[in-house]
């Protein structure tokens, strides 16, 4: 009998001891959503969960949603590692919420990818410009877009769709029309009137979510928009005529960025999925699949003519944000944008 008990006991401390291997586990990553969700849940997650044993979560939203689900949870987190934009990024590694990466390969890596103390590192280059409808342009004989300043002619009344501020893209549009006006982040007087008197009245919707803005493009009811070169490229590849324009005052660089989580007891498949990110294999993927400049100098690259990947010269030539002061007004700008331009 009592041989029977210590093999039940055995047996319950095995499975007790299997569900809590079970459970450490698991990897949660928060990062956006649409085509970028596809492709890490179908290209990307699978080889590293078979490489390493682990079950990994995605938590899909922009990076503001990600930036406040980290703010929520900061006394108990639940994320392991965030993929977000840049000056999202810049606001979670002041917040506290990123631990530093550990071993990263920089000598693979171009510098513009490095953040300070290697509190994260750029995922991938993008490019906000323009976005339109080819096939759209071609039957109305209209030539292709060129400038920010086409987003202000009238044909394209309610035709227009913009990502709101709390988005890269829009926050992107806004401080490109107040430098155009004579301002600049610091100054984005100029960029809301720009908005208010003579984009806003083309705009049928500023829409957040990807999946709407590919819908609205689908369906006709929008025909040209300010966009990412990856979210295009994605878009471009289910057969959609998209074009996509690097405007002649210059692109918008956009840094998607990853960083582990800050925690008590950090989860260590965290540290190496980031690594497993910056790998060539992983890079090529990135840029073929959804049309990032890879961070990665060995990473293979094959330019997309419709939309061109943000690489070599299109890269150098981006602009930069001045994120210290964006994030320092950020919250103001919102609450204007919500008062003055989506009444």
């Amino acid at each position: 009998m009592g041989k029977v008990v210590a093999v039940l006991a055995a047996a319950t401390l095995a499975a007790l001891a299997s569900t809590t291997a079970h459970a450490q586990q698991k990897l949660v990553v928060a990062g956006y959503g649409g085509s970028f969700e596809d492709i890490m849940r179908q290209d990307i997650f699978p080889a590293f969960g078979k490489q390493h044993g682990v079950e990994l979560e995605y938590v899909a939203g922009n990076s503001t949603n990600t930036v406040a689900r980290l703010q929520a949870q900061k006394s108990n987190q639940q994320i392991d590692v965030a993929i977000i934009d840049d000056g999202p990024m810049y606001q979670a590694i002041a917040l506290g919420f990123c631990a530093p990466i550990q071993g990263l390969p920089k000598d693979d890596l171009y510098k513009t990818a490095l953040y300070k103390d290697d509190k994260a590192v750029a995922l991938g280059i993008v490019a906000t410009g323009i976005m339109y409808n080819k096939k759209f342009f071609e039957e109305k004989k209209w030539a292709p877009p060129t400038s920010w300043d086409d987003l202000k002619d009238p044909k394209y009344k309610q035709l227009l769709v913009i990502p709101p501020l709390n988005n890269t893209y829009g926050l992107h549009a806004l401080v490109q029309y107040a430098r155009e006006g004579g301002g600049s982040e610091k100054n984005v007087d100029a960029g809301f009137k720009t908005f208010k008197d003579k984009v806003g009245p083309n705009v049928l919707v500023y829409e957040p979510s990807p999946g709407k803005m590919t819908e609205l493009f689908s369906s006709g009811q929008a025909v040209i928009g300010v966009w990412g070169s990856g979210r295009a490229k994605a878009f471009a590849d289910t057969g959609f005529p998209v074009g996509f324009v690097y405007p002649r005052e210059g692109a918008y660089a956009l840094l998607s960025s990853v960083c582990p989580i800050a925690k008590d007891k950090p989860n260590p498949a965290a540290q190496a999925f980031i690594k497993y990110l910056m790998t060539p294999e992983v890079q090529t993927k990135l840029g073929s699949s959804y049309g990032y400049g890879p961070v990665n100098k060995k990473a293979q690259t094959k330019d997309n003519p419709d939309v061109p990947m943000p690489i070599g010269e299109r890269a150098a030539k981006l602009i930069v944000l001045d994120w210290d002061t964006v994030n320092k007004n950020r919250d103001d700008w919102n609450k204007r944008w919500t008062r003055e331009i989506e009444r």
